[in-house]
């Protein structure tokens, strides 16, 4: 494919792959014993070093796009105080992608939120939505001369409701008391108050609402509020530019009787953000797998199938299947933000993105604005409470010597533009 306009690029997210970043609730989280996390990031990849180098990798693979997020957390590490060195190197980041002929897409907030935020109250605040918009402007105004054709307001905007759906089904086996079978109660209660005295030592609150926590009707308000307030204020300040958000949704299927189910979670992981989203200059879909629903409610893979290592079923043509499904209720531009897979075997990647990238074309050819393709993610990297040991990268990093080594999924990314 020849089309320059199209882009192929990889993503990452600062907390993933910078390091240290220490401002952040995320990693406060890090360390405390409730926090759930199985590794420190530490200096992750060292990517806030080694960005110049690795987006000369993606330039060399073929690649055209990389995006990556700007951390808040950095950039505004006291409440009202900005920090103009870590906002300057996040300008350079952009000015190597230009000098390397890559195309920045640029995420203002990708899970991790300054520590303070979670203080006053975090994603269940009434305040968060202008917190968001006073960092969302301050960005802005630096980014009035560089000419960004994508900004992602907020990655995942749908993360807090599916998590507590995710509790939700694991909670689902009751007994007539409404209790799960086998559950420990006394236990819960212990590390419940342990969380709560944690909470309190780190945050200043017993609850640390942050971004990835289960996410109530309210706080899924206020998430929907503060994207709206940086659209508001992306529109005024860079009104060449295209903003809009991403969501993580699945390629729902049903067997007889399932048909409702799966209709309820698209309502749930779709639909129920249209009229947020609707009038948005473009919409990043991030999927990664399928999911099967039956009448008793959603289904694990069946028994045989491929499934990566974050468990999930192996099922790249959920590309071109949700690409599809999406375009029937939105109609404007869409990115693929993020699609990719976790593996250890590097010919499993190549054709899990050789089977996306036939689907992408497939949606070309029928006059879907489809703008682009982000593989996640450029390099193996610090995967959250999962630590280091899921391989969703193009590059292998080497952790004690932070050598990063491309592998041959990258080319095979990068020559999707050459193909006719």
């Amino acid at each position: 494919m020849t089309n320059n306009e199209f882009l192929i690029g990889s993503a990452t997210a600062g907390s993933q792959v910078e390091g240290y970043n220490i401002h952040s609730d995320i990693y406060a989280q890090e360390y405390m014993k409730t926090g759930g996390y199985k590794e420190y990031s530490l200096d992750a990849a060292d990517h806030y070093h080694t960005y110049r180098d690795d987006i000369r990798m993606m330039h060399e693979a073929g690649l055209n796009a990389y995006r990556f997020s700007f951390e808040w957390a950095r950039i505004e590490p006291e409440e009202g105080k900005f920090d103009e060195k870590e906002m300057e190197h996040y300008l350079d980041m952009v000015h190597a992608c230009r000098e390397y002929e890559i195309e920045p897409v640029i995420t203002l907030l990708h899970f991790a939120c300054p520590k303070w935020l979670i203080g006053k109250g975090g994603w269940e605040a009434d305040t968060t939505p202008a917190d968001f918009g006073r960092y969302v402007r301050y960005v802005a105004e630096h980014l009035r001369n560089e000419n960004i054709r994508y900004i992602v307001t907020i990655n995942e905007a749908n993360m807090g409701t599916l998590i507590a759906g995710y509790l939700e089904k694991i909670l689902k086996h009751t007994d007539g008391a409404g209790l799960q079978i086998g559950m420990d109660l006394e236990k819960m209660a212990e590390q419940d108050a342990l969380a709560k005295e944690e909470n309190l030592s780190v945050f200043g609150c017993e609850t640390a609402a942050v971004f990835t926590s289960p996410r109530s009707p309210h706080g899924d308000k206020i998430v929907c509020e503060a994207h709206k307030t940086a659209m508001r204020i992306l529109r005024e300040v860079l009104p060449e530019t295209k903003a809009g958000l991403s969501l993580s949704v699945r390629d729902l299927q049903y067997t007889e009787g399932g048909k409702e189910n799966a209709d309820k979670d698209w309502e749930k992981d779709f639909l129920h953000y249209l009229p947020v989203i609707e009038n948005d200059g473009f919409f990043g879909i991030q999927t990664y797998t399928r999911a099967i629903f039956s009448a008793d409610g959603e289904e694990d893979p069946a028994e045989g199938a491929e499934v990566t290592q974050m468990g999930y079923e192996y099922y790249p043509e959920c590309v071109e299947h949700v690409v599809k499904r999406v375009h029937e209720s939105f109609k404007g531009d869409l990115l693929i933000t993020e699609n990719g897979i976790a593996t250890d075997n590097d010919e499993r990647r190549v054709a899990y993105i050789r089977t996306a990238l036939e689907g992408v074309k497939n949606c070309l050819d029928a006059g879907i604005p489809l703008k682009g393709y982000m593989y996640w993610s450029f390099i193996d990297n610090w995967e959250w409470q999962s630590g280091y040991s899921m391989q969703f990268g193009l590059v292998s990093l080497d952790r004690k010597t932070q050598v990063h080594t491309p592998k041959p999924s990258l080319s095979f990314l990068g020559s999707f533009l050459k193909q006719e």
